[in-house]
Parts: C-alpha cells; structure tokens; sequence
C-alpha cells in the first residue's frame, strides 16, 4: 500500500471545499483525485478528524487460532506435507484453506514443511 496522503494537505483540501468550492475543483487545484476530496469530506463528517485509518489487516489471521496445534502436530510427525495440513484442518477443524496460505503460515511461524535429510 501507499503512504496516506499528509496531513497539512488533507486540511487544505477540506478547507477549500467548506470555503464553499466543489469537490471536482478542490481535486484539480490540489492535484488530487475527485475520490480522494469525497473521501476526505466523508472522513472528516464522520470522525471530526482528518488523521489516516490504519492500513493492513492487522496480522489477523484465520489460522492464527491453529498456531499450537500446527507446531504440536509438525512435532509429533515431521513429514507432513502442506497437502496433509491442509486436510487435517479441514478433516479435525473444518477450516477450509488453500494449500498456499498454509504454506505462507508456516514461513510466518518459522516452520519448514520440506524434509531435512540431515535430520535423523
């Protein structure tokens, strides 16, 4: 995502348009997008403050729940494959989940599900 607009321009922004000018012409002055003005008059209505919303989803994840039982699984059988995990979540939990985002969670947790031959 991009950086949020900053704060000195929101308020000229709002500005312009409550010294009664419209929407399409705060956009061409400022060099702004007309949904970035409608954005911001929204923004401004409904929280009385011009600060950007956080962006991101906030590391939330629907996986997260299962963290310990995936490391307490990979534990007690260290050869599952994605394929595996992804079945048992949705054989024992009924979570249903891409093989990806698996495989994109046990990176985020510091797991590896390829087979060590080192390892004996």
């Amino acid at each position: 995502m991009g950086k949020p607009h900053p704060i000195e321009l929101r308020e000229r922004v709002i500005a312009f348009v409550e010294a009664g000018n419209t929407h399409h012409s705060a956009a061409a002055h400022f060099w702004v997008s007309v949904k970035f003005v409608n954005d911001m008059v929204i923004l401004k209505r409904q929280t009385g403050s011009l600060e950007p919303k956080a962006q991101g989803n906030g590391g939330w994840s629907k996986l997260g729940a299962f963290d310990g039982w995936v490391r307490g699984r990979l534990a007690s059988q260290g050869d599952l494959t994605l394929d595996d995990l992804v079945r048992e979540l949705h054989d024992l939990h009924g979570l249903r989940v891409a093989r990806s985002s698996v495989g994109y969670w046990l990176h985020r947790l510091g797991l590896s599900h390829k087979k060590n031959a080192t390892a004996k």
